[in-house]
């Protein structure tokens, strides 16, 4: 499932229970947890935040790797102690 599918669903989900003032307690909860696991995983990132974290990159310095040249040999040829 698409993460807009998955989206779509969940908002249809919470219209079935939101004339239910304790099961959109227990979701508002459940969600502020959901988002604290995000918040302590750095790796976890939006869509929008991968593409400007690529986009701050592409303003740097680039490296390539030579034709037949391992990764090993790339990152000891940049100074990386492998």
């Amino acid at each position: 499932m698409t993460a807009m599918e998955l989206n779509a669903q969940i908002w249809r989900d919470m219209a079935a229970i939101a004339d239910s003032e304790p099961l959109m307690s227990k979701l508002a909860n459940y969600l502020k947890k959901l988002v604290k696991v995000k918040q302590e995983d750095p790796t976890l990132m939006t869509k929008e935040e991968f593409f400007a974290r690529v986009d701050e990159a592409k303003k740097g310095e680039s490296h390539r790797m030579n034709p037949n040249e391992n990764l090993t040999d790339f990152l000891k040829r940049h100074g990386y102690d492998i």
